[in-house]
């Protein structure tokens, strides 16, 4: 469950449907572990006490099942001034959104670059609630939508996405970008290096 105090009434509804929707993204992502519409019971409640005035308070308890249907709680308690959380993000959507509109993906077969939709899904990471163009995935979860902004930056600068898989320090071997394990023998062998424009050339997931 979680409780807090807003500085304004406006706002409530919107963060309670993300806050709960995050649990959403995770039974979505795990079907083995919740199969035929089963999810984790959760509450989420926001509360408005002008008294508090700016001052936020956040109450957070999870309860999780541990060995021989034992349980585990864990209870967090935060304070601060809301004010002084949410005016550096706005400085962050101000950047970032200038920032996509520099932008444009080059697709192959097309003479022109295309930039980015006027609904920009990037900027969930800083919002309370996601707005996506139609017919787009709505992600809610905060690390995942982090994620997002940190690929994006680095194929601008030529870089692959990051998985955190690291294969090639499980394999003991090099690994190439943009390449599969089965073509790394042939390639090694051959006497001209893959040029370094190869090695760091952004890919997308299809590819």
């Amino acid at each position: 469950a979680v409780v807090s105090t807003q500085s304004a009434h406006y706002g409530r509804g919107s963060k309670e449907i993300s806050k709960s929707n995050v649990v959403d993204d995770m039974v979505e992502s795990n079907k083995i572990l919740y199969s035929d519409g089963k999810k984790p019971d959760h509450c989420v409640v926001i509360k408005y006490v002008p008294y508090v005035q700016d001052s936020k308070r956040a109450m957070d308890e999870y309860i999780s099942e541990i060995f021989m249907h034992g349980t585990n709680t864990i209870v967090c308690h935060n304070t601060c001034e809301d004010s002084l959380l949410a005016s550096p993000l706005i400085i962050d959507l101000v950047i970032l959104a200038e920032l996509c509109e520099r932008i444009t993906v080059k697709l192959d077969g097309e003479p022109e670059g295309r930039r980015f939709t006027s609904i920009l899904s990037l900027l969930s990471y800083l919002l309370k609630a996601p707005l996506v163009p139609e017919g787009s995935p709505v992600v809610n979860a905060l690390f995942r939508q982090r994620a997002c902004i940190e690929n994006m930056l680095r194929a601008c600068i030529g870089l692959p996405p990051v998985n955190h898989m690291l294969l090639e320090h499980k394999i003991g071997a090099p690994v190439q970008q943009g390449l599969s394990m089965t073509t790394q023998p042939q390639l090694l062998k051959k006497s001209n290096p893959v040029s370094s424009a190869h090695r760091t050339h952004a890919k997308s997931p299809s590819q």
